[in-house]
């Protein structure tokens, strides 16, 4: 008799098959560290500008008077850059359609001089936001220097700035400025622009002096200069970094009176009247008795510009401050809610037995 082994074992699906997928080597090409690292860059470029988009946003939603502010002002910069593409006429172009109503060939109607007012306010929007953004960059810039280096280095320099803006802040910054416009040779938005950064500065300068003194001696400046920081560095990546909205909030306060004070100027004939702009049109209504005649179309348009440009400035300022400032905020941050247990699901209350 032949032996028979006492089980057959059945082959394995890998010994079955030989070219199995599992049994053939794969390829493989060995990674670098450099290829990684590359990889890691690509990938955080990828995503750093969505991260950004994502925390403007998150910005802007997170308070109702900034969304708002945000849309006026973004509609008046869209107006700036685009309008005067929407335009059909010279804005400066003398016809003899005089005075006439809003209609399908002017859509604002005409001036005095047969110019038309769509035209002239398409124009005027891109030079008086052009020339106040510019002031408050000029203002902006200057407040925040003389308020770091006062509030930093103190001793004779905070003395001497703290002096000068005292002195600034005493004298009547509108007055002067009619002063200063009035007597300089040269009449254009450029003056009036240098005119106003130079008697709208020292309110701000002050209050970011006073926070530089309650941030240069705290811990994180003292550690930067207890490891070898410069000076310059400290400033302007430790100190800085922490009054942001501070800053935005006076750029966008002084902003609003830029643009306002270049309006009045240009209204009194303390600019370049040839120019078109808001404070221009103004001018020239006045002069020729808009007013008086009934044009209405020649004067509404550019206060109403300046009103919803001011206000809309006006809400991102409010915004920020309660975005910089938790006590202000009068609204509940949008936050992931959660379901909250009532105090009886929380807390089971036992009832005794009754004796019987």
């Amino acid at each position: 008799m032949s032996s028979t082994p006492p089980f057959t074992s059945a082959p394995q699906p890998d010994e079955a098959k030989p070219n199995h997928p599992s049994r053939i080597p794969m390829p493989t090409t060995p990674t670098t560290g450099m290829e990684l690292l590359s990889a890691n860059a690509s990938t955080r470029r990828r995503s750093l500008p969505g991260a950004i988009l994502r925390a403007c946003w998150q910005l802007f939603t997170m308070n109702s008077n900034m969304l708002v502010g945000s849309l006026i002002v973004g509609l008046f910069f869209l107006l700036a850059i685009f309008g005067p593409l929407l335009v059909r006429y010279d804005p400066n172009a003398l016809t003899t359609d005089i005075l006439l109503p809003p209609s399908a060939d002017h859509w604002l109607g005409t001036t005095q001089a047969g110019q038309d007012v769509f035209a002239q306010l398409m124009y005027g929007t891109r030079s008086s936001i052009l020339w106040g953004l510019l002031a408050g960059v000029l203002v902006t810039f200057i407040y925040t220097i003389v308020g770091l280096a006062a509030g930093y280095f103190g001793g004779l320099i905070d003395e001497l700035l703290s002096l000068l803006i005292n002195i600034f802040l005493v004298l009547p910054g509108f007055p002067l400025a009619l002063i200063l416009a009035a007597y300089i040779p040269y009449k254009g938005p450029l003056t009036v622009v240098l005119v106003i950064a130079f008697t709208s500065w020292p309110g701000h300068a002050r209050i970011i002096r006073a926070q530089t003194l309650s941030m240069r001696n705290r811990d994180f400046t003292e550690a930067a200069r207890s490891t070898g920081e410069a000076t310059w560095r400290i400033i302007f990546f430790e100190v800085l970094p922490n009054m942001i909205a501070i800053v935005a909030s006076g750029f966008v306060g002084t902003m609003i009176s830029v643009i306002l004070a270049i309006a009045g100027l240009e209204f009194l004939g303390l600019g370049d009247i040839r120019s078109v702009s808001w404070g221009s049109m103004f001018f020239w209504a006045q002069n020729s008795s808009a007013l008086i005649q009934g044009a209405w179309w020649w004067f509404v348009p550019p206060g109403l510009c300046i009103a919803l440009l001011s206000a809309g400035l006006t809400f991102i300022n409010i915004g920020l401050d309660e975005i910089a400032d938790p006590r202000l905020r009068s609204e509940i941050m949008r936050l992931p809610r959660h379901k909250k247990r009532s105090a009886e699901e929380a807390t089971p209350v036992l009832v005794p037995p009754l004796e019987s």
